[in-house]
């Protein structure tokens, strides 16, 4: 009795002492995260053009409001590069000032989290999944390329009018006799200093301490009597109410899909890279209901679109994050900043701000994905490479549907050309497979001529499985056509009406019409068909060798005097 009674109570120390570790963890992997959150927070709402507060409303109420609904143990959700530019471009378009930008942006978040819920509700967590790789590298590498080139001038103390992607290129290499010797100077400076401190110190918070180091420098050297740009007045304490403009609806409503694609998209990707193998499964659904109320949650509070980050994510899980306690704790220090720091930040330089995103951004440009693509599939990087132009010809908004469009083209011209496989069986061995000229030996039957198609047969291929079948009937002329579905998943209607005319072609050429190894889902519509009784007794059977026994017996009764 003392011993368990000891027992239990070693167990309860340990388990207490478990607690206070798990906690100590997630306070410094919170604290860690909110170093670089916040900072690049804030320069992300310059590159959507909205005042830096924004940032910081953003890494509070979004990710807050995530850490208690979300399915991933440590995913840090606020603004990402990819979202902060999408939203540039979309209220770029709209004529607002003033005090209408900030109903925009509420209107704008607000729509995002309501598709997001409204797609839950419709189980749409799938789509997820529906942009290929390839497509996203490319789409994300044209992102890093417009964010560079959108700050670019403000590294420069350059006021260079935005066009397109090209034109606004052109503009900045005409401009450059224009620079700002100040400006420039602490862009180098800046740069220098975050490129030497994820050198030399990989794990220290190099956004803070740039920032650090640039308010004090700004407020020390009056940089901005020098012409330096700085981030200017930042409102002190909480964001205040504010109500969508419900006359803005129709002209956000576009962009909002757009949006609510990529953040759910960058969510996912990020909660599953940084998934622990004891940590529970993403729960696609769930994540779109947990960004899409942490958006909504946002919109009232004054913040842009939120999403998960994988840089944040990868800084707090590095630090020893494992709950969502984390998240809670960087929530905490960026209403902390609202409340204390921010008069301090208005002495920021806009130069600093610029440089810690194209150092955060230029990582979306990947060489080496695109030529690793390129080697497996020069279609799929061919496919990498449009969606890249697209970003840069047709804008950022425009380039996901760019990339929506290729994937499902690509997806569409794996599956137009399934394979359909003569099948013999290997000499000496009961094994099937299909005829090769690597096997000469394999055998075949005479009279007896076994087809195998590969993959869903559905309206997009059935006209070609048809043709290919046709084809080989033709050149073989046998007696019995065998067709083994065992590799078919599926069967669409489209299809189901093209095997019901190939067994009426048959008939008329006296070929007997045979349907082997076919999947319940397969079954149940052929049966739903009532396929199988035109086909007629003893023609539906269990594989293709009891095709081969069936055929041999028949042959065998016909053959005997």
């Amino acid at each position: 009795m003392e011993h368990a009674l000891k027992t239990k109570n070693n167990r309860e120390v340990a388990s207490a002492s478990g607690r206070r570790l798990g906690f100590l963890q997630d306070l410094t992997g919170g604290l860690t995260a909110a170093a670089v959150v916040l900072p690049k927070a804030m320069a992300y709402a310059s590159v959507a053009g909205l005042p830096v507060a924004v940032g910081l409303y953003t890494a509070f109420t979004p990710m807050a409001i995530y850490a208690l609904l979300g399915s991933s143990r440590v995913l840090s959700v606020s603004s990402t590069t990819t979202l902060a530019i999408l939203t540039g471009a979309e209220l770029e378009g709209l004529a607002i000032d003033g005090g209408s930008a900030s109903r925009a942006v509420a209107t704008l978040v607000a729509l995002v989290g309501i598709v997001l819920v409204l797609a839950r509700v419709l189980k749409l967590g799938f789509v997820a999944n529906f942009i290929s790789i390839p497509v996203l590298t490319g789409f994300k590498a044209g992102i890093g390329l417009v964010i560079v080139l959108d700050q670019a001038p403000k590294l420069l103390g350059l006021h260079v009018p935005k066009q397109s992607f090209f034109t606004d290129a052109l503009s900045v290499v005409r401009s450059l006799p224009e620079t700002s010797v100040y400006t420039a100077s602490v862009a180098a400076v800046s740069l220098c200093a975050l490129v030497a401190l994820k050198q030399l110190k990989p794990g220290a918070p190099a956004p803070l301490l740039s920032v650090a180091a640039a308010i004090l420098a700004s407020w020390a050297l009056g940089l901005s009597a020098s012409g330096v740009g700085t981030v200017g007045f930042i409102p002190k304490g909480l964001p205040s109410l504010t109500p969508p403009d419900l006359t803005l609806v129709r002209d956000l409503l576009p962009g909002a899909f757009g949006i609510a694609l990529m953040s759910f998209t960058e969510t996912i990707a990020a909660g599953r890279a940084f998934a622990d193998q004891d940590d529970p499964p993403i729960n696609a659904n769930r994540e779109l209901i947990a960004t899409g109320a942490a958006n909504l949650g946002g919109a009232l509070l004054g913040a842009m679109p939120a999403g998960g980050g994988a840089s944040q994510t990868g800084v707090a899980r590095a630090a020893g994050a494992n709950s969502q306690r984390a998240s809670l704790v960087t929530s905490a220090a960026a209403l902390a900043t609202m409340l204390v720091l921010a008069p301090l930040l208005g002495f920021l330089p806009q130069a600093t701000l610029a440089s810690i995103v194209i150092l955060y951004s230029v990582v979306l440009i990947q060489p080496a994905e695109f030529l690793s693509i390129y080697r497996v599939r020069r279609m799929e990087f061919h496919w990498s490479v449009v969606a890249a132009v697209g970003v840069l010809v047709f804008g950022t908004l425009q380039g996901i549907v760019v990339a929506i469009i290729l994937s499902v083209v690509g997806l569409a011209r794996q599956t137009a050309q399934p394979r359909v496989s003569v099948i013999g069986r290997k000499h000496g061995a009961d094994v099937l497979r299909p005829v090769s000229p690597e096997h000469p030996d394999d055998e075949t039957f005479e009279g007896l001529l076994i087809l195998r198609p590969e993959g869903r047969l559905y309206f997009g291929n059935a006209q070609v499985v048809a043709d290919r079948i046709a084809t080989f009937v033709a050149d073989r002329r046998p007696r019995v056509l065998v067709l083994d579905l065992s590799r078919v998943p599926d069967l669409e209607y489209t299809a189901l009406e093209m095997l019901r005319d190939g067994l009426r072609r048959a008939e008329k050429a006296g070929v007997e019409f045979w349907l082997v190894g076919l999947n319940p889902e397969v079954l149940a519509v052929v049966r739903n068909a009532q396929l199988d009784k035109e086909l007629g007794p003893g023609r539906l059977l269990f594989n293709a060798r009891a095709a081969i026994e069936l055929y041999n017996r028949v042959t065998g009764q016909m053959n005997r005097p």
